[in-house]
């Protein structure tokens, strides 16, 4: 059905009013009288359940960060089988990312480039919706990717993630710490251990025991990943995410064209793939 959807009309679409489209609907979806039935056609086989960070996710298949940045379609997504959702990337304010356009297909290697900029409502928006979501119990597991507000300097960008972690924490099943998107000016290079270090323990400790990973990018030198798990492992951290998107357009099959018509931005999907 996805397939039929995709080629006759979200193909034809700009690439970011689909994605608002799609997600519009599956917010929708626990309001239809739809919910139900997805429900039962998509829920996870209990074999598939897995116990992590302290959690039990009723299937390893989630949504990363990205799709649903505001927290709006968190109930349908779960409806749809999905044994988490990770919400976000939410800043400590509302920013309205990037200027548009800002998102770009690459059909021929399943990929997409974004420049999207962390565009959201702000953390204390989120917030409020998601206390209204953890009132479910039908609810998927629940991480908040959190960011750097883009006018916020490098040098006051630990104040900045603290703010965000406090108001977002107590509604969180795990918090990820995105310090690997391409499209905010100077958060890469928040991985380097001594900034990174101060940056983790300080959002640590105002997590108040909330599970607390770090998202890094996959244009890392080995070394580095080795550096950065060595400090996650130190501090206590209960874990890694491998990986946000890439910088590199090496071995894509679209024509090259195309892809320097996107410009710049992150690209994500199948050439990622081990």
């Amino acid at each position: 059905m996805y397939p039929l959807l995709f080629r006759t009309v979200l193909s034809r679409m700009d690439p970011e009013d689909a994605h608002h489209l799609a997600s519009t609907a599956i917010a929708l979806l626990p309001s239809s009288g739809l919910g139900w039935i997805a429900r039962r056609l998509t829920a996870p086989d209990p074999s598939l359940a897995v116990d992590a960070l302290g959690l039990r996710f009723p299937s390893p298949f989630g949504v990363a960060a990205g799709f649903d940045k505001d927290a709006q379609a968190v109930l349908g997504l779960g409806q749809l089988g999905f044994g988490h959702v990770e919400v976000g990337t939410v800043t400590a304010e509302a920013q309205p990312g990037n200027p548009r356009p800002r998102l770009f297909r690459l059909i021929e290697d399943r990929a997409v480039i974004n420049r999207m900029g962390f565009n959201n409502g702000g953390a204390a928006a989120l917030a409020d919706r998601l206390r209204r979501v953890r009132a479910r119990r039908d609810r998927p597991v629940i991480g908040v990717n959190i960011g750097k507000t883009r006018v916020v300097a490098v040098e006051d960008a630990v104040a900045d993630y603290v703010t965000t972690t406090r108001l977002v924490a107590p509604v969180a099943d795990y918090l990820a710490v995105n310090v690997s998107s391409p499209n905010t000016p100077g958060l890469r290079g928040l991985q380097e251990i001594e900034l990174l270090r101060p940056l983790l323990t300080s959002i640590r400790d105002a997590a108040d025991g909330v599970p607390v990973l770090v998202k890094i990018a996959p244009d890392l030198q080995d070394v580095e990943v080795h550096r950065i798990a060595e400090l996650a492992t130190e501090l206590g951290l209960a874990g890694v995410i491998a990986t946000n998107t890439t910088l590199s357009r090496a071995d894509l099959r679209t024509d090259a064209a195309v892809v320097e018509a996107a410009g710049a931005g992150g690209l994500s999907g199948a050439p990622l793939a081990p």
